[in-house]
């Protein structure tokens, strides 16, 4: 579900994120740079100056960022929630995972490889642990291969 045959899937939320973060860089991070810049060329000498250097470095990481993320935005394929039948995790649907093993309950919203956060339940659709849980109904228990053994979740209800 992931990669789709014409770009990288992600949910609307995170195409709306990709797009805020852009135009943030595009208009307020380039205009702080900007400013750093002229600050730096009114201290003199180019050569020797080091506030230039690192001020024009940052410009460049600055652009190499907002370069990598239109790429991103080119490639981005917009994969709805709704699909998929009701009652079963989908991509771009979030739900109340229990780890069967130590009782702990989490939720997960599953989505493209870009967008995933696991601090804020944003789990990678390529991750093992999705993988596993896409398509599964609620109810489900699903094994996942996890390096320290065997791990079991069950789907607690999709929200």
């Amino acid at each position: 579900m992931p990669n789709t045959p014409d770009g990288q899937a992600i949910t609307r939320a995170g195409l709306a994120a990709l797009k805020a973060e852009i135009a943030e860089l595009e208009t307020t991070d380039r205009q702080k740079i900007a400013k750093r810049i002229l600050a730096a060329r009114e201290l003199g000498d180019l050569k020797e100056n080091a506030e230039y250097h690192i001020a024009k470095e940052d410009q460049s990481h600055l652009e190499t960022r907002i370069q990598r993320l239109r790429q991103r935005l080119r490639d981005a394929v917009v994969v709805d929630a709704e699909g998929g039948e009701a009652g079963t995790f989908a991509f771009g649907r979030t739900a109340e995972i229990r780890d069967e093993d130590t009782g702990e309950v989490q939720t997960w919203t599953i989505v493209g490889p870009t967008e995933a956060d696991r601090e804020q339940g944003k789990l990678s659709a390529e991750s093992p642990i999705a993988k596993a849980l896409l398509g599964q109904p609620e109810g489900a228990v699903v094994d996942v291969q996890a390096p320290r053994g065997t791990r079991h979740f069950r789907i607690v209800r999709v929200l």
